[in-house]
């Protein structure tokens, strides 16, 4: 079983995983651009500091021995994912459209962060 801590914790965690995991498929498909030059810098850094992130996070869970088992796409609509626990197992059953508009708001803000750091240090502000 979760407490609320934890299954925040873990909500942060699948995000992330999700996030990494989109912006390593992106990754492969942007190198086949004509433009990839341009592009892949910026995904990069997005796909780096994400990744900080995501080990953090699966350092933690690790700590309360909370591991992601698998995600089951049950329809086009929601997903079952399964948590491993050092009790009883868990599953969580998530909006599919939910958590991908999540993905794309850490995406979002992540690089509006790289992007109001980039100005502060260019002298922008």
């Amino acid at each position: 079983m979760l407490n609320p801590e934890q299954r925040r914790l873990f909500h942060k965690f699948l995000i992330l995983e999700m996030a990494v995991q989109s912006l390593q498929r992106d990754f492969s498909v942007i190198e086949n651009l004509k433009m990839s030059k341009v592009y892949l810098p910026i995904l990069d850094k997005l796909l780096k500091d994400i990744s900080h992130d995501y080990y953090d996070s699966k350092r933690l869970l690790a700590k309360e021995k909370i591991r992601l088992f698998k995600v089951e796409k049950i329809d086009e609509y929601f997903s079952d994912v399964h948590i491993a626990t050092a009790g009883n197992d868990v599953v969580l059953r998530y909006a599919n459209m939910a958590l991908k508009t999540q993905v794309e708001k850490l995406l979002i803000s992540h690089q509006n962060k790289d992007q109001a750091l980039n100005n502060f240090e260019s002298g922008f502000f």
